[in-house]
């Protein structure tokens, strides 16, 4: 495109044009062409910059960089990188207060979320339940009341733990004593022709010291009990009252209080005026929570108590029944109760009989009669079936762990007859499995603590070893932080007599606590010398924690067995480590008492040898004397000299 744009210069020119340029490549003719131009154009400007040394030059000017020493130029670039540290650090920080913050305001939103949905929801079921049961003012009671209040707090103190207080479980054990009085005997009196001029008497005075027994309840224990709002524990007397007296339990506790005997003064004597105390069924399922709650074997409870309910079905048949006969006429037909005995005793064999499906009841006649017994029927069938799957689980439950160590066993016998394990072998496992099952009632202690929260397993851990962690020399002076820390890796083991822990010349990898039982450090001829026996609380072991393997540095140095059941705490080499990252002052502690400890426990006479063969190694041995130097070099007494004098003389 350029050549053709000269050439047709030099035709307007009137000159002569030279031919023009043949051109193979349009684009490469183009870009030599562009370069040639730019080329010119720079030689053009560093001519004018020659000749004017203030022109400006077309490229940019590079920063000029000071002329540093070398120590300063690394201060300034570590002080640059300090800077930089700094900054970044200061930015990862404000970065993690907000993040922090914001979290922190997250979850205050959450939780005041979740306590005005709480809030909303208890103001609804309140709301609920004023409809039904409107609450009540009790401000006349709280006055008539206050001074009995008041007396109690000597002896009950302002508020109660209603979970572990004993004193509480063992009023509710009056408390279920009054309830079943109740729920037993009124019903059996609604039915039954107990009632007389010479038993009303005493079903009056029973009667009365279980009304007492609910009223004692209602205003002295239950206004004291502590309970659990937005995570915090109620302890103020005033706000645990209000608690009880808004619950819709103190309602219900309100109306089976309701003295409707007194319509008995209006009508006849009957106990049906005492059904509204059945409503404090509560307090019965509540003393049974807390009685399994300290029971060491809770099934017992249940089983006694499944039992019970059985009972009263039958208790329950035994009053429709005898109803049902007076109904139809006693002893009009084979069916009904025919008058004779003890009327409870012979309605509650039939109630037996009949519920259970024994067989063997005289046949229904009457329409009524053969109903009833279909109902009985059905009614036994579904009762008892649920009563006994409930007995099979609780009876499940009280043996699962016995169940669990013989399949254990089991299969560990299986295994060792697949295998043929010598007869010898077999029975040590054995012994060892009984032991450790009837020592502990479990197999592994850690798959127990294991389930409970860290702060549960540190209490526990604390309680049992501590004391004995903080007798031990090489960890005195050590962060208690640290033992608490080491106490959570401990492993229990049972050794069975005659087992050796430790041997002379193993690689020593544990500490050992002696937790029951006993052990002997043994030497001699076939271990046949008893050096000490170590009891309960005692240590050995500690100090192949901190000693090298290097040239054989950890190994035992004696021989350790069991002298009967010894059950043993170990602590790990592995462990102590991993815990000692975290706590760099123990570390040296441990450092420095264990050389101490090592010195110490070192024999003089090998101590002694090591100091002689250092004092060798230094000076070196005597060179020996050459044997010219001891044929002219004997000058003492009867040596050369002596002799060539005794030879002179001779000759003389």
């Amino acid at each position: 495109m350029q050549a053709a744009l000269d050439w047709k210069e030099f035709i307007s020119s009137g000159e002569e044009a030279p031919p023009p340029p043949v051109v193979y490549f349009r684009y490469t003719d183009d870009i030599l062409r562009s370069v040639i131009k730019t080329l010119r154009e720079r030689k053009q400007i560093l001519k004018e910059k020659a000749i004017d040394p203030y022109a400006t030059s077309p490229e940019i000017t590079p920063p000029v960089t000071p002329i540093l020493k070398k120590e300063d130029y690394i201060r300034i670039q570590e002080e640059r990188r300090i800077a930089k540290e700094e900054e970044d650090k200061r930015k990862a920080e404000e970065a993690a207060k907000k993040a922090e913050e914001k979290k922190k305001k997250d979850e205050e939103k959450r939780l005041e979320a979740e306590k005005k949905a709480e809030e909303e929801r208890l103001a609804e079921e309140a709301r609920k339940k004023a409809q039904i049961l409107p609450d009540i003012n009790c401000s006349c009671f709280d006055v008539l009341f206050h001074p009995v209040e008041t007396m109690m707090d000597s002896f009950l103190g302002n508020t109660i733990d209603p979970f572990t207080d004993r004193r509480y479980i063992a009023w509710l054990t009056v408390v279920a004593v009054a309830y079943n009085y109740n729920v037993w005997f009124c019903t059996a009196r609604l039915a039954f022709p107990y009632h007389n001029e010479t038993a009303n008497k005493y079903w009056i005075t029973c009667d009365i010291i279980s009304d007492i027994v609910n009223i004692i309840d209602i205003i002295v224990w239950q206004p004291r009990l502590q309970f659990v709002k937005a995570g915090d524990i109620i302890k103020d007397r005033a706000l645990t009252k209000v608690h009880y007296r808004k619950s819709y339990r103190f309602k219900t506790d309100i109306i089976s209080i309701l003295p409707l005997d007194l319509l008995g003064l209006q009508f006849n004597f009957s106990s049906i005026y005492r059904f509204n105390r059945f409503i404090r069924i509560d307090s019965f399922f509540e003393f049974s929570d807390r009685l399994e709650s300290i029971m060491a074997k809770a099934y017992i409870w249940r089983v006694a108590r499944t039992t019970g309910y059985l009972l009263y079905v039958l208790h329950i048949n035994a009053c429709v029944f005898y109803v049902a006969s007076v109904s139809q006429g006693l002893a009009t037909t084979p069916w009904v109760y025919d008058g004779n005995g003890t009327a409870y005793l012979r309605c509650y064999y039939f109630a037996v009989r009949s519920l259970i499906n024994i067989g063997g009841l005289p046949e229904p006649v009457t329409t009524f009669e053969i109903t009833f017994q279909m109902a009985n029927f059905f009614i036994g069938v579904f009762v008892f079936s649920s009563l006994i799957g409930q007995m099979r689980d609780v009876i499940g439950a009280a043996t699962a762990g016995q169940t669990y160590f013989r399949a254990s066993m089991d299969g560990c016998v299986a295994y060792m007859n697949t295998y043929t394990i010598p007869k010898l072998v077999q029975n040590r496992v054995r012994t060892w499995y009984n032991y450790t099952w009837a020592a502990q009632g479990m197999l592994d202690e850690s798959e127990l603590l294991d389930k409970m929260p860290l702060v549960m397993r540190t209490a526990i851990a604390v309680d049992i070893n501590l004391a004995t962690f903080q007798k031990i020399a090489l960890f005195q002076g050590c962060d208690q932080q640290m033992l608490v820390d080491m106490l959570l890796r401990l492993k229990s083991i049972i050794y069975l007599p005659g087992d050796f822990v430790v041997k002379k010349g193993d690689i020593g990898k544990e500490m050992y606590i002696i937790k029951s039982g006993a052990v002997q450090v043994v030497g001699g001829p076939d271990n046949s010398i008893v050096f000490v026996t170590l009891k309960a609380g005692c240590v050995f072991g500690e100090i192949s924690l901190l000693q090298s393997a290097k040239d054989g540095g950890n190994r035992r140095t004696a021989n350790v067995k069991a002298h009967g059941f010894a059950n043993l705490f170990v602590l790990e080499k592995k462990d102590l480590f991993d815990i000692l990252v975290h706590y760099p002052e123990s570390q040296k502690v441990l450092a420095r008492k264990g050389r101490q400890l090592m010195k110490a426990k070192a024999p003089g006479g090998a101590k002694t040898k090591e100091e002689k063969q250092k004092g060798l190694a230094l000076f070196g041995q005597k060179p020996p004397t050459p044997k010219l130097l001891k044929a002219f070099g004997n000058f003492r007494k009867g040596g050369i000299l002596d002799k060539l004098k005794k030879n002179a003389e001779e000759q003389q």
